[in-house]
C-alpha cells in the first residue's frame, strides 16, 4: 500500500488525456516555462502531475531517466508542501529531490529546470528544518547561485522570480536586515522587484499571488496589511487550471477563513 497521501480532490476536473495536454500545455506551464516532451513517458508523467497523481508523477519521471527530472522534481516539491503531513518524510522527500536536481544540472547545465528544481527543493528543505539553521548549512548560497542561473538561461522564468522574491525576503524577515543584506546579500527593493516580475508574466498565478503576500509580509508587517489581504482574496478566487493550483487556491481560502 502506497504512503503518499491522495489528491483530496477530484481529478477529473484536471485530465489532459490524449491531445488536451499539449493544447493546454503553455498555459499550464507559464510559470516554470518547461518545454512540451516528445518522449510519451514523460506525457504521461506530466498528466499525473495535472491531476494530481503526483507518486506516479515522479515514478514515470524517474523511468524517463535524466530528462524526467523536472517533473519528479516538481511533483515531489508540490506533495511534500501541500500533502505529507509526516516532517521527517517530507525531509526525506526533499533531500530526494535536491540529489536529482544536482544529477540533472551535471548532465544538463543548460537547463533552466534542472537549477530551478535544485533551489525549488533546497527552499522546501529549508523551510522543514528551519531557514535558520538552513543558513547555517550553506543552503542559503545555493538556493541563490541555481536561482541566478536559472534567470541567465530562462529570464521569464515567473516562478524563479518567485522564488528569489521569497529567497530575500525570509532571509531579512529571519535574521534581519543587517546581516540579510551583508552576509547573504538579500535585499527589499530585489524581493519586490522579482515579485512584481512574477504578477507581471503570471498575472493570474494563484502561487505568484500567494507569495507576493507573504513576501510584503515578512518585509513590512502589518504596513502593508491591505495589499496582503488583497492579494490572498485574489489567489483565494482564482480559477485553477490543474491540481497544483487548486491546492494553492485552497491554501490560500484556509489562511482567510
Amino acid at each position: 500500500m502506497s504512503n503518499w497521501t491522495r489528491f483530496p480532490y477530484s481529478d477529473s476536473d484536471y485530465d489532459f488525456a490524449g491531445d488536451a495536454l499539449q493544447t493546454h500545455w503553455a498555459e499550464l506551464h507559464t510559470g516554470d516555462k518547461e518545454p512540451f516532451p516528445s518522449d510519451e513517458t514523460l506525457q504521461e508523467a506530466w498528466r499525473a502531475f495535472h491531476r494530481g497523481d503526483f507518486e506516479a508523477a515522479v515514478e514515470l519521471g524517474d523511468e524517463a531517466g535524466i530528462a524526467g527530472h523536472a517533473v519528479a522534481n516538481k511533483a515531489t516539491g508540490i506533495y511534500a508542501t501541500y500533502l505529507e503531513e509526516n516532517d521527517s518524510r517530507k525531509i526525506s522527500l526533499s533531500k530526494d529531490a535536491v540529489a536529482r536536481a544536482e544529477r540533472a544540472i551535471e548532465a544538463l547545465p543548460d537547463d533552466a529546470n534542472a537549477h530551478y528544481f535544485h533551489a525549488f527543493n533546497l527552499g522546501r528543505y529549508s523551510q522543514s528544518i528551519s531557514v535558520v539553521k538552513a543558513l547555517k548549512q550553506g543552503v542559503g548560497g545555493k538556493i541563490q547561485t541555481s536561482l541566478k542561473r536559472t534567470l541567465e538561461l530562462q529570464p521569464d522564468h515567473a516562478e524563479a522570480h518567485t522564488a528569489m522574491g521569497m529567497y530575500h525576503a525570509e532571509i531579512l524577515d529571519k535574521v534581519g536586515k543587517l546581516i540579510g543584506s551583508m552576509t547573504y546579500g538579500a535585499n527589499a527593493n530585489e524581493a519586490l522587484e522579482h515579485f512584481e516580475q512574477s504578477l507581471k508574466l503570471t498575472p493570474r498565478s494563484p502561487i505568484a499571488q500567494m507569495e507576493f503576500a507573504n513576501g510584503l509580509y515578512m518585509l513590512f508587517g502589518d504596513d502593508r496589511y491591505e495589499e496582503v489581504s488583497e492579494l490572498y482574496v485574489k489567489a483565494a478566487e482564482s480559477t485553477a487550471l490543474d491540481a497544483m493550483e487548486r491546492l494553492d487556491v485552497e491554501a490560500a481560502a484556509a489562511e482567510l477563513e
